[in-house]
Formats: structure tokens, C-alpha cells, sequence
């Protein structure tokens, strides 16, 4: 099995993680080295990683570095040590189906790590998981809601256990259909799956959209002449200087105006809503 490290500069993550994960469905290690630069660590087999040249063509100058190396035969153990349990706003524990379930009043959130990306360790879904709270305290944990690019299901399976219902969980990759369903089984929730591409296929329409995207994507969402207009939209995967943009093509497109904005290591995600809905409590 081969570790490949891979640095960038910050500014150029979103654009990075992007190209990366279409080498990595099995999951990527994101790493702050510094304020500047940010490292993304892939797994796999010497075929099946991309090498130095395919890196450059991709990533371009924002690519700093990489290192790649043999690791031992206890990598599945150290893969294991590096999912820890996450607790998200105090209201769920999200861990893989090796650790103890969650203590307290804590909402148990089972998640496989390594069949598709998105494991609840990644601040852009942690802040999601923070806004789907913020809507169940605001009384707003109800109506349909659809998570777009479920990846592991874990937005999805959150606002099931909170009380949206029915929910859906789109997804262009077959891995990431495949990996919700099988966690919403290990979590006793049920979702209604689809593979789609997001970009050009007809998507359902829901009270609530949850878009752990990234900002090109869902700009591109913001702007198709189809999109359903939810009541309620998260959307995350957002730099700092991105969101605003988009509130203003969400606002003018969609009369979705900000109600709550959080962020993470560089990362925003925003909670909108109609301008008929009353107000968000943060």
C-alpha cells in the first residue's frame, strides 16, 4: 500500500480536493500544515495513485509537494486511528462502527470511513451538522430535505435522526450510493437514493437542500434555469471570499436570503431561507 502526501497552498484547496478525490474515492486525509498550505493524504495501490506528472497537469502551481512512500503492513490500523469520534454541537456523535456508542443524550451517527468521501471529520460537514441543528432548535426540523453529493450519507442520515422526513440522498458517484445505503442501514434510518448528475439531470424537489459542495458546483446549481427553489438551503464547501457571491445569485435567483454563516479552518458554510420563512434562531 502506498501513502501519497500531497501539498498546495490554501488559497487553491477547493480546486485541489477536487481533482484529488477523483483519484480517491477510498477517502482523502486532509492535513494544516500552516496557514498556507494544507495537505491531502491519498491511499492506494502504486497503480492505482497518480503520478507526479498527472498531479502537475491537474493541480497546476498550486501544487508545493508530494511524497510518496511504502507504508507498513499495519496501515489499516493507523487508518483506523486516524477516524476518531467527532462530537458535533453537542447534539451528535459521529464515529466509525469500531468505537463505544455515543454517551449521554448524544444522537449515535455511524459512519464507515473509506467507501466514499465524507466521514463527519471534514470541518465542511461539521458545519452542515452545526446548521441542521441550528434548524431543529429553530423548530424547522420537519418537511422533505434533500442532500446533494451524499458522499458517506452522513448529512443525510443526521437529518433523519432530527426529524426531517422524507429525505433523499443524490449522488453522481455509485460508491457514495452504495456507502449511504449501507450506513443508513448500520444507522436504522431510511433514505430515498439516487444516482444523478447534479449539473445536468432533473433534481427533486425538497423543503430543504443540504449542498456540501464545493463553490463552483454550486454556483452552477444557483444558476440553472430548473433548480428547485427550496424554503430552506445549506450550502457548504465555500472558501471565505466565496460566499458572498454566491448569497447574492441565491438572493437574486431564488429570493433565498442569510439567516446564519459558520466557519472552520478557512472553510464557510450558510444557512438561507426563503424570505416568507420566519426567522432562523442561531
Amino acid at each position: 500500500m502506498i501513502r501519497l502526501a500531497v501539498r498546495v497552498l490554501r488559497d487553491d484547496a477547493e480546486t485541489a480536493l477536487h481533482e484529488l478525490l477523483a483519484f480517491s474515492p477510498a477517502g482523502v486525509e486532509e492535513l494544516d500544515v500552516d496557514e498556507a498550505t494544507v495537505e491531502y493524504v491519498l491511499y492506494g495501490t502504486p497503480g492505482a495513485l497518480p503520478s507526479q506528472a498527472t498531479l502537475r497537469a491537474r493541480i497546476g502551481d498550486a501544487l508545493l509537494a508530494t511524497d510518496s512512500r511504502e507504508i507498513a503492513d499495519d496501515w489499516q490500523e493507523r487508518w483506523r486511528a486516524f477516524h476518531q469520534p467527532v462530537t458535533v454541537a453537542q447534539r451528535f456523535r459521529v464515529r466509525a462502527p469500531w468505537h463505544a456508542s455515543a454517551p449521554g443524550e448524544l444522537i449515535d451517527l455511524v459512519i464507515e470511513p473509506g467507501r466514499a468521501f465524507g466521514t463527519g471529520a471534514h470541518a465542511t460537514t461539521r458545519l452542515c451538522i452545526e446548521l441542521l441543528v441550528t434548524l431543529e432548535r429553530s423548530g424547522l426540523a420537519r418537511g422533505s430535505l434533500l442532500d446533494l453529493g451524499c458522499g458517506s450519507g452522513v448529512l443525510a442520515i443526521a437529518a433523519a435522526k432530527l426529524g426531517f422526513a422524507p429525505v433523499a440522498a443524490l449522488d453522481n458517484d455509485p460508491l457514495a450510493i452504495e456507502a449511504t445505503a449501507a450506513n443508513a442501514a448500520a444507522n436504522g434510518v431510511t433514505l430515498e437514493l439516487c444516482e444523478a448528475d447534479l449539473q445536468a439531470d432533473p433534481l427533486p424537489a425538497a423543503e430543504t437542500i443540504v449542498a456540501n459542495l464545493l463553490f463552483e458546483p454550486l454556483l452552477a446549481l444557483a444558476r440553472r434555469p430548473e433548480q428547485p427553489r427550496p424554503r430552506r438551503l445549506i450550502a457548504s464547501g465555500l472558501l471565505a471570499d466565496q460566499a458572498d457571491e454566491l448569497v447574492r445569485e441565491l438572493e437574486r435567483r431564488h429570493q433565498l436570503r442569510e439567516r446564519a454563516r459558520r466557519s472552520e479552518g478557512g472553510w464557510l458554510a450558510l444557512l438561507l431561507d426563503r424570505n416568507d420563512d420566519p426567522r432562523v434562531s442561531s
